[in-house]
């Protein structure tokens, strides 16, 4: 049965799970860890996987509601997990702050291949304050592009907005962020790719 339900599409997988709870568990088996990896990277690894354990369990009580027609559950998981992040947002607060804080030390033996990480290390302190600087709403959409690598089309699944919303917002978010850094575009590298 495992087997099966690997080839099938997120959609008939929610759907099964509906006469069938325990087939919900290859949904968390097929995306868990990524949502974990979001979670972690918005708010630290020690609520990580309290937050993981929240969105799938939110899911599994509102998957008679999911949208059968999107065979990918991932914009539906990552806009429950926005919502579970942002009741847990202080604590991100409090952890950008204190990566803003910090001052990243040049590593010894730097050679020419270290250039690119010790840039994006000098870089951290300001773009974490530059992200505090957001509001909660700004801040999802950056994170969903950047750290979760979701399409605007995801983006927009994810948040319930319209796909032109989010290009805009971004557009704006981006000019935001790259004047908070001097003028450089830590996510300069994202925008051809984008749909």
């Amino acid at each position: 049965m495992v087997g099966v339900q690997e080839r099938l599409d997120d959609s008939t997988l929610i759907a099964q799970s509906l006469s069938e709870p325990e087939s919900f568990a290859a949904l968390f088996d097929r995306h868990a860890d990524e949502i974990h990896r979001y979670a972690a990277r918005r708010l630290g690894a020690e609520l990580a996987e309290d937050v993981t354990g929240e969105v799938f369990l939110v899911a599994f009580r509102g998957r008679a509601r999911y949208d059968r027609a999107r065979p990918d559950a991932r914009p539906w998981l990552y806009g429950i997990a926005t919502k579970v992040v942002a009741q847990h947002r202080r604590a991100e607060r409090r952890r950008t702050k204190a990566m803003a804080r910090v001052s990243p030390e040049r590593p010894v033996g730097f050679d020419e291949r270290s250039a690119d990480r010790v840039s994006a290390e000098l870089l951290q302190p300001r773009l974490a304050m530059a992200l505090t600087k957001l509001s909660a709403a700004e801040r999802d959409l950056l994170l969903l592009v950047a750290w979760a690598d979701l399409t605007y089309e995801d983006a927009a699944l994810a948040l319930g907005v319209p796909v032109g919303t989010v290009r805009s917002r971004l557009h704006r978010l981006r000019a935001k962020v790259r004047r908070a850094l001097g003028g450089i575009d830590p996510f300069a590298s994202e925008e051809p790719a984008r749909g």
